[in-house]
């Protein structure tokens, strides 16, 4: 562990609104780089593999250049019976995702990856938090009315639940509760804190 008293320099290898929002509840100083990365599944691969794979290669990808930082990587995926469901980009697939996914259970794997490269310090910490959602049955018109609102084109699941989006939820299941928005916490503080940095201010 590098020592708690060593200056730390952490960058959140991201240009999500909805990552850097979420880290700046914890209060400490960052900086957000976009990775610009290939982010498109490899032929066969696992949704978690997915999630595991892009989150390392984010953070892999600043701390190239930045070997300084502590480096935080962070993927989702979204997945219904097994097929990955990514970000719908315009209102139709949006609502076919809807329709989709209406009266379902869907599973989210949120990837985090925490990349240290001071000297001395420990390899990646990599995990997986799964959300499980259950969205509620919901008509055509009533799908069609929340993304002309929210238009959350840019969300895997195409539904923010920070926002409006919670409207068409039924159940959420998870042990970190920020994982769904993009960013999980809980798994973070503790990386961070193996990783030597302290909250408190002891």
């Amino acid at each position: 562990m590098i020592p708690s008293s060593a200056p730390v320099r952490l960058i959140l290898a991201s240009s999500s609104a909805y990552r850097r929002e979420l880290l700046s509840r914890l209060g400490l100083p960052f900086e957000a780089i976009s990775p610009d990365i290939d982010e498109t599944p490899l032929p066969g691969e696992a949704p978690e593999t997915t999630a595991l794979r892009l989150a390392r290669d984010k953070a892999a990808a600043i701390a190239a250049r930045h070997p300084d930082a502590l480096v935080i990587g962070s993927d989702q995926v979204a997945t219904l019976d097994g097929e990955q469901i990514g970000k719908p980009g315009d209102h139709a697939r949006a609502l076919a995702q809807l329709r989709k996914m209406r009266g379902r259970r869907v599973t989210f794997h949120t990837a985090l990856c925490l990349w240290d490269g001071r000297e001395g310090a420990a390899p990646a910490q990599l995990d997986n938090i799964q959300t499980f959602v259950a969205f509620r049955d919901l008509p055509d018109h009533e799908l069609d009315a929340y993304l002309r609102i929210e238009q959350p084109y840019d969300c895997a699941g195409s539904a923010k639940n920070e926002g409006l989006g919670i409207a068409l939820l039924e159940r959420i299941d998870s042990t970190d509760p920020s994982a769904l928005t993009g960013l999980p916490l809980i798994a973070l503080t503790g990386m961070l804190r193996r990783a030597g940095v302290r909250f408190f201010g002891t």
